[in-house]
C-alpha cells in the first residue's frame, strides 16, 4: 500500500511539474525577467534620465560576456515573438510594444550601434561615468555604498583592458575626444580620493591604492589611443539604414530623416522669430542679474520651486501629489567637481522616493557655460525642464505607475519631449510674465532644441563632421565653444538622442490638439497632462493609441 501511495505521490508531482512547465509564457513574466537582466548588464551612459538601480559588483565587457548577452537577447526576443497580442486590450498591446522597444534598444547597443567596438568613449562611460554616477548620491556613504564606490574604482583596469581588446579601428574623432577627456586624469582621481576621505567607510590607504591602479590603466588607455590616431579612419556616421532602424524599432517614431529635418527647420524659424519679438518688446527692460553666490542661488531656487508647484495646481495644469519631494540646487562637492563624466544631478530612484532631488551647481561666474549661465540668471527654466514639472517629477510618477512595465526607461522621446513641452507650456501659461528676459531664455532654448534635430540627423547621415556640428551650434544658438563641443560629441557617439527634445514636443502638441478636437467640451488640460506625465516613459505614438484609439503613428 505504501508503495502504491508513494508511486501516486511521485506521479502527482511529475504531472504538476509538467503542468507548470507547460504554462504559456506571459508578458509580465517576460518583462520581469528582462528588466532584472537589464539591471545587471545595461551600459552606463552620461545621460541622467535613463539611470537605473543596479545590483553591485564587478562589470564585464569581455567578448565572451558580450557573446553571452547576445544569446540572452535572442532568447528574450524569441519569447516576445511567441506571444500573440492581437486580441489583447489596447493598454496591454502598448505594454507589448514597450518590451519590443526595450529589446530593440539592446539590439541597437550590441549590433546596430556597437559602441563597445567602435567608440573609446564608451569605456570611459563604463569606468569614470560609472564612478561619478555613484558619487551623485549625496554623502556620507555607508558601508554598502562605500564598497560599491570602491568596486567601481577597482573595476576600471579590467574594463579598460577589455576595451583595448574589443575596439576595432574606432573613428579617429572618437579616439581623439576620448584621449582629450582623459587629460590630467591621475590628478583628478587623486583629488577625488582625497575629498572622499572621511565620507566613506574605506581606509585611506586602500582607496588611494585602488585610485592609483585606476589612474595607471586610464593613462595607458589614453596613450594607446594617441598611438593609434594616425592610422584610424575619419568617418563617424552610422548611416541612414541604422538611423531609420533606431527610429522605427526603438524610438517608435514614424518619420523619415528628411521629415525630421523639415520639422526642425520650421521650429527653428518659429523660435528665432519669437525670440526677436520678445527682444524687441523688452529692449527697455533692465537685464537680468546673475546670482551673487551659491547660498543665494540655492535659496532662490527653493523658493521658486514652491511657486512653480503652486502655479501648476492653481492654474489647473497638472496634479502634483504631496508625496513628491523637492527639486533642489546644492553646491558641487569637491569629489564630484574633479570628475566631469556625467550629469551632476541625482534624480533619486524607485527605492528613494522619500529623498529630495539634487542638481549640483558650480560657483557663479561670468565664465559659466550656456545652461549654467541661464540658470544663474533665473533657476526656473532649468527647474521646469529638469525638476518640477520636468524630468524628476515625471520619473517619480513613472516609478509609482501601477503598471510595472511602464516604470522603466525605453527611449528619450517621451521623457525629453515632456521636459521641452513643459518649458513652452509654462511660458504660455504665464509663469514667466514677471520676468521678460527669462522669456528670452526660453525662446533661445527653443532655438537650441530645433538645431539639435539638424545636427543629430546630419551627424548620423555623414553630412556633418563632429567639428562642423560643434561650430554650427556655437554660431547658430549661439552658445559657448565648450558646451557646443560637448553637445556635438554626445550627439555623434549616440545618434537619435539629440532630436528627441524637439520631435517629442511636436508629437505631444499634436497629441494634445487631436485629444482636444476628439473630446470637445469634455477636454481638460489637467487630465491630459496627468495622463501624459503618468505614462512619461511611454513613447508618444503609443500614448495616443491608448488614449485616442489611433494607432496610425505606431510604426508597424
Amino acid at each position: 500500500m505504501r508503495c502504491i501511495l508513494a508511486s501516486l505521490s511521485l506521479l502527482t508531482s511529475l504531472v504538476l511539474s509538467a503542468a507548470v512547465q507547460a504554462q504559456p509564457d506571459s508578458l509580465e513574466k517576460l518583462a520581469d525577467d528582462f528588466w532584472a537582466w537589464r539591471a545587471k548588464h545595461a551600459p552606463f551612459t552620461s545621460d541622467d534620465v535613463n539611470r537605473i538601480e543596479r545590483p553591485g559588483g564587478k562589470r564585464d565587457w569581455s567578448r565572451a560576456s558580450i557573446d553571452q548577452r547576445t544569446k540572452d537577447l535572442v532568447g528574450f526576443e524569441a519569447r516576445w515573438k511567441k506571444l500573440n497580442p492581437a486580441q489583447w486590450p489596447i493598454p496591454k498591446q502598448v505594454d507589448y510594444k514597450l518590451i519590443g522597444s526595450a529589446l530593440s534598444r539592446v539590439r541597437w547597443e550590441l549590433e546596430a550601434n556597437p559602441r563597445w567596438k567602435r567608440d573609446p568613449n564608451f569605456y570611459i562611460e563604463q569606468t569614470l561615468t560609472a564612478l561619478a554616477e555613484a558619487l551623485t548620491v549625496p554623502a556620507p556613504y555607508d558601508e554598502p555604498r562605500s564598497r560599491e564606490i570602491f568596486a567601481r574604482i577597482e573595476n576600471i583596469p579590467s574594463i579598460l583592458q577589455q576595451g583595448s581588446e574589443n575596439l576595432e579601428n574606432p573613428p579617429a574623432p572618437f579616439a581623439m575626444v576620448a584621449a582629450q577627456n582623459l587629460g590630467g586624469v591621475r590628478e583628478r582621481l587623486r583629488r577625488m580620493a582625497s575629498a572622499l576621505v572621511g565620507l566613506t567607510t574605506l581606509k585611506p590607504e586602500e582607496l588611494n591604492a585602488a585610485t592609483d591602479r585606476a589612474a595607471d590603466a586610464l593613462e595607458k588607455f589614453q596613450q594607446q589611443l594617441k598611438d593609434k590616431l594616425p592610422k584610424l579612419p575619419q568617418r563617424t556616421a552610422l548611416g541612414r539604414d541604422a538611423y531609420i532602424w533606431l527610429l522605427r524599432n526603438v524610438a517608435l517614431v514614424p518619420f523619415t530623416p528628411e521629415e525630421l529635418l523639415a520639422m526642425g527647420r520650421q521650429e527653428w524659424n518659429r523660435a528665432v522669430a519669437f525670440e526677436a519679438y520678445e527682444k524687441n518688446r523688452n529692449k527697455d527692460v533692465p537685464p537680468l542679474k546673475m546670482t551673487t553666490d551659491i547660498n543665494t542661488w540655492v535659496k532662490d531656487a527653493a523658493a521658486k520651486e514652491l511657486q512653480i508647484r503652486k502655479f501648476l495646481e492653481e492654474r489647473n495644469i497638472l496634479t502634483v501629489p504631496k508625496w513628491v519631494q523637492h527639486y533642489t540646487l546644492q553646491p558641487t562637492p569637491e569629489y564630484l567637481r574633479t570628475l566631469e563624466f556625467t550629469e551632476h544631478d541625482d534624480f533619486t530612484s524607485s527605492s528613494r522616493l522619500n529623498e529630495n532631488c539634487i542638481r549640483y551647481v558650480p560657483e557663479p561666474s561670468e565664465k559659466l557655460g550656456y545652461f549654467w549661465r541661464a540658470t544663474a540668471m533665473d533657476p526656473r527654466p532649468i527647474t521646469v525642464h529638469e525638476g518640477i514639472p520636468g524630468h524628476y517629477f515625471q520619473l517619480c510618477l513613472s516609478w509609482k505607475n501601477q503598471d510595472p512595465i511602464r516604470r522603466h526607461y525605453y527611449d528619450s522621446g517621451a521623457n525629453e519631449g515632456i521636459g521641452f513641452y513643459a518649458e513652452e507650456m509654462m511660458l504660455q501659461a504665464g509663469l514667466f510674465d514677471d520676468s521678460p528676459h527669462t522669456r528670452e531664455i526660453i525662446y533661445n532654448f527653443m532655438r537650441l532644441r530645433a538645431l539639435r534635430v539638424e545636427v543629430d540627423v546630419k551627424l548620423a547621415l555623414g553630412e556633418f563632421t563632429l567639428e562642423q556640428a560643434a561650430k554650427y551650434l556655437q554660431e547658430k544658438v549661439p552658445m559657448d565653444e565648450q558646451t557646443a563641443r560637448q553637445e556635438a560629441i554626445a550627439f555623434s557617439t549616440s545618434p537619435g538622442g539629440a532630436m528627441t527634445y524637439q520631435i517629442g514636443k511636436l508629437q505631444i502638441l499634436k497629441f494634445l490638439a487631436d485629444t482636444r478636437m476628439q473630446q470637445g467640451d469634455r477636454f481638460n488640460l489637467r487630465a491630459f497632462d496627468d495622463f501624459l506625465w503618468k505614462n512619461g516613459n511611454v513613447p508618444i505614438a503609443l500614448q495616443r493609441w491608448e488614449l485616442l484609439g489611433d494607432a496610425s503613428n505606431v510604426p508597424k
